[in-house]
C-alpha cells in the first residue's frame, strides 16, 4: 500500500475573510455567543470605546480568550494563550485577528479576577432562562488543586522558633569567629557577610512567627500567604479547596468555590447558602457525602431543605431517649439522668442515679465494667443526627442519594482529565475563585451544546 506524504512547499491560500477559518458547527463559535450574551457591567468590566488615551484591547475579546482558553485546560497561560492567538485558527477566528503579547493577556486576568468569578453566574442564570438548570436537588462535592506555591515554603511555629535558634547559635559561633580571625581583612568581609544574610534572615522569620500569632493561624506560605497545606492520593503539596454544586436535572454545575480548608468538614452550609444566593432561590435538598458532616455546621442550614447525608449513629440504639423528662432508658429498664457537659466534645453525659444499680445489673461486664457504671453520651446536635438517619431511611430519598457519584464526580472528572486542572496559575484566594469559575463555566458550556442539540442551537438559544 503506497504511504501518503505532505508537500510543505505546496501554494494554499486561507479564506480571504477570517469569519471563514472555522465552520458553523466549530466550538469556538458557542464560547463565542456566549461571552456576547454575558452582561460586563454586572461583571464589573467598564466598557468605554470613547476613552481618552492610547488605545486597549476590547474588553469582551480579551473575556473571550480566557473563557474559551480555559476550556482547552493546558493552555492556561499567558505565554501558551499568547501562542495560540498567533497558530490556532480557531483563537486567530475568536480574536477578531487581534494578537495581544503575554503580557498583557497576564494583567488583564490580574486586573478582573473579580469579573472572571462572577462568569459561572451569569452561566448559571442562562441554564435558569433555558430550563437547563432547576435548582431543586443539588450535590455538593469538593476536590484538592494545587497552589502556585511550593509547601517548603510554608513556615509554622515549631519551624519558625527551630530556625530561629539555629540562626542565633549560627550569629554568635560567628562573632566568635570574628574574635578569633586576629584582624584578617579577608575573613572579616566573609564572615561579616554572612552575618547580615543570617540578621536579614533571622527578622524574615521574626515576622512570620509573629504573624501567625497575630492571625492565630497554624501556618503561612511565603509564596502564597492564603493556600494551606493539604493532603490528598496524590500527596502532601499547598493547595486550595474546590467546591461545585451541581443540579440534579442534567448535572450542570450551579454554582463553584474556593476554599482555605485542607477537608469539608463544616463546609456544607456556607455552600449550600453560596450555590443559592448563585441559583437566587431556594433549595429543596442537599445531597453530600459523609466527609460534610459537621452537626453543629448541618444545623445551620436553612429548615425547608432537606439534607441527605450519612452520619454515624451518636448513641447506643437499645438505650431510649426521653424528650420530656430528658432522661434515657436503659435496656433493662432503668433511668439514666443528666450527670455532666463535656463542651470540648460537644456532648451531654447521662449515667444512673446510683452506681450499684450498673453493678447488680446481669448485663454488668457487657454493658459496661466501670465501677462508676454505664455513661451515654449525647451530643448536643443528636436530633440533626436523627434526622438525617430518618432522611436516608426513605426509599425515594435513598435513590436520590445514589444519584450523587454519577451528577458530582463527572464534572470533577472532566476538570481532571479533559481540561488537565492539576493546579491553579494566580496565587491568592481570590485568583484561585477567578480560575475555578472558568473552569466551572467551561464545563457548562460544553454541557449546554450536548443539550441543546448543537452550536447553532445553542447560539440561537443564548441570544434570545
Amino acid at each position: 500500500m503506497a504511504y501518503r506524504y505532505g508537500d510543505r512547499e505546496q501554494y494554499q491560500l486561507l479564506p480571504a475573510c477570517i469569519d471563514d477559518y472555522v465552520g458553523v458547527n466549530d466550538p469556538v463559535r458557542a464560547y463565542d455567543a456566549f461571552v456576547d450574551a454575558l452582561n460586563l457591567k454586572e461583571l464589573g468590566i467598564d466598557e468605554d470605546p470613547d476613552q481618552v488615551g492610547n488605545s486597549e484591547y476590547d474588553p469582551r475579546t480579551m473575556l473571550k480568550l480566557f473563557v474559551y482558553g480555559y476550556s482547552y485546560g493546558s493552555d492556561r497561560s499567558s505565554r501558551k494563550l499568547e501562542r495560540a492567538a498567533h497558530h490556532n485558527l480557531s483563537f486567530i477566528w475568536l480574536l477578531g485577528g487581534l494578537k495581544p503579547d503575554h503580557k498583557t493577556i497576564a494583567n488583564f486576568r490580574k486586573n478582573n479576577k473579580s469579573a472572571l468569578e462572577q462568569v459561572l453566574k451569569q452561566s448559571v442564570r442562562m441554564c435558569l432562562r433555558l430550563g437547563l438548570i432547576e435548582g431543586n436537588i443539588l450535590f455538593i462535592d469538593g476536590t484538592k488543586i494545587r497552589a502556585n506555591a511550593s509547601l517548603k515554603h510554608t513556615w509554622n511555629t515549631p519551624r519558625c522558633e527551630a530556625t530561629l535558634k539555629q540562626i542565633d547559635k549560627r550569629i554568635e559561633a560567628i562573632m566568635a569567629e570574628s574574635e578569633a580571625s586576629d584582624g584578617d581583612s579577608e575573613s572579616l568581609i566573609t564572615l561579616g557577610k554572612e552575618l547580615r544574610e543570617k540578621e536579614s534572615l533571622r527578622g524574615k522569620v521574626a515576622t512570620i512567627l509573629e504573624e501567625l500569632k497575630r492571625e492565630n493561624r497554624m501556618s503561612i506560605n511565603t509564596t502564597d500567604r492564603e493556600c494551606v497545606p493539604t493532603r490528598s492520593i496524590h500527596g502532601s503539596y499547598s493547595g486550595y479547596n474546590g467546591q461545585i454544586a451541581v443540579d440534579e436535572k442534567h448535572g450542570l454545575i450551579a454554582s463553584c468555590d474556593v476554599v482555605r480548608s485542607s477537608v469539608d468538614q463544616g463546609l456544607l452550609s456556607s455552600q449550600v447558602s453560596h450555590a443559592m444566593e448563585t441559583l437566587g432561590k431556594t433549595c429543596s435538598v442537599a445531597v453530600a457525602d459523609g466527609g460534610y458532616s459537621d452537626l453543629g455546621d448541618i444545623g445551620r442550614i436553612d429548615p425547608t431543605v432537606t439534607v441527605l447525608l450519612p452520619v454515624q449513629r451518636q448513641t447506643d440504639g437499645r438505650f431510649i431517649y426521653d424528650k420530656v423528662s430528658n432522661t434515657y432508658q436503659c435496656p433493662e429498664g432503668h433511668t439514666m439522668i443528666l450527670r455532666a457537659v463535656n463542651h470540648g466534645e460537644k456532648r451531654f453525659q447521662y449515667k444512673m442515679r446510683d452506681a450499684s444499680v450498673c453493678k447488680a445489673c446481669s448485663r454488668f461486664g457487657s454493658c459496661t465494667k466501670s465501677r462508676d457504671g454505664r455513661t451515654i453520651g449525647r451530643s448536643f446536635h443528636e436530633d440533626i443526627s436523627q434526622q438525617l438517619q430518618e432522611n436516608l431511611q426513605k426509599v425515594e430519598l435513598q435513590r436520590m442519594y445514589k444519584k450523587r457519584g454519577q451528577k458530582v464526580e463527572l464534572p470533577f472528572g472532566h476538570l481532571r482529565r479533559t481540561l488537565s486542572v492539576r493546579s491553579f496559575l494566580l496565587r491568592g484566594l481570590a485568583g484561585a475563585k477567578a480560575e475555578m469559575s472558568l473552569f466551572a463555566s467551561a464545563f457548562n458550556i460544553r454541557r449546554m451544546v450536548t443539550l441543546l442539540g448543537n452550536v447553532p442551537s445553542f447560539i440561537a438559544a443564548v441570544g434570545t
